[in-house]
């Protein structure tokens, strides 16, 4: 009979004989702060989906309302404030006076010749405010007052229709925007120099097809996300299914 062979010692073991590592244990703390994080976004997100409307009305509320606030600040001796005012804006409209409203003044609105005289010289500085007698500026083109002015107008109104308006059609977003789109190009090129009236109108068409346009798909994203924010805070305990 064979002897039994010896013991060889320990052999080299591979990774796969032993199988995977057992993961570490989670730190409670990092858990605790992940959910609070979470319910915090969810309720964040909960809370935007809900009054998204009245966040946009405030917005534009504000966006329109702070250009007719500096001739106000202008005319009660605030210079200081209104110019603020008018340079923070600066960036986003051109401030032409020529083509902007005043208020306080003799007239709402002045021609360019009208502005030169008024000064006693040719040249109309671009970024004119005016003054006592003729008025100050409103610190937006009278294009822009009417578009974001239409916007705040129709943001009100959409409450009303959010749930049953379906947006513009792309024709028919098309011809709303089609006269602005003409009267700038027309006075660009130097084929006529359109008028406060044409700036309101056409201005007032594209702020309605902006909003008619956009709001009733912000209204139809804005319930999804409202409606899961609930359902998951309300699986989470950390909110109603309201």
């Amino acid at each position: 009979m064979g002897e039994r062979p010896r013991d060889a010692g320990p052999r080299n073991v591979s990774p796969r004989d032993v199988g995977p590592e057992p993961p570490a244990p989670r730190d409670p703390r990092v858990a605790e702060w992940s959910v609070r994080i979470s319910r915090v976004l969810s309720r964040f997100l909960k809370a935007v989906s809900g009054h998204w409307l009245v966040l946009a009305n405030l917005f534009m509320g504000l966006y329109v309302g702070l250009p007719i606030l500096s001739p106000i600040l202008y005319h009660l001796g605030h210079p200081g404030a209104g110019g603020v005012i008018q340079t923070l804006l600066r960036p986003f409209c051109h401030q032409r006076p020529e083509r902007s409203f005043f208020l306080f003044g003799q007239q709402v609105v002045y021609s360019y010749d009208e502005l030169a005289a008024h000064l006693g010289q040719e040249f109309v500085p671009a970024r004119y405010i005016g003054g006592p007698e003729i008025g100050y500026k409103v610190a937006m083109c009278e294009r822009d007052v009417a578009i974001y002015g239409m916007m705040l107008l129709a943001g009100l109104l959409f409450w009303f229709v959010r749930n049953r308006l379906r947006p513009l059609r792309a024709k028919e977003f098309g011809l709303l925007i089609l006269p602005m789109a003409v009267d700038g190009l027309g006075q660009l090129i130097g084929l006529w120099t359109s008028t406060w009236a044409s700036r309101v109108l056409t201005g007032s068409l594209f702020g309605l097809a902006a909003v008619w346009l956009v709001y009733p798909y912000l209204q139809e994203g804005m319930t999804g996300v409202h409606q899961e924010m609930t359902e998951a805070l309300a699986k989470d305990g950390g909110g109603h299914a309201d």
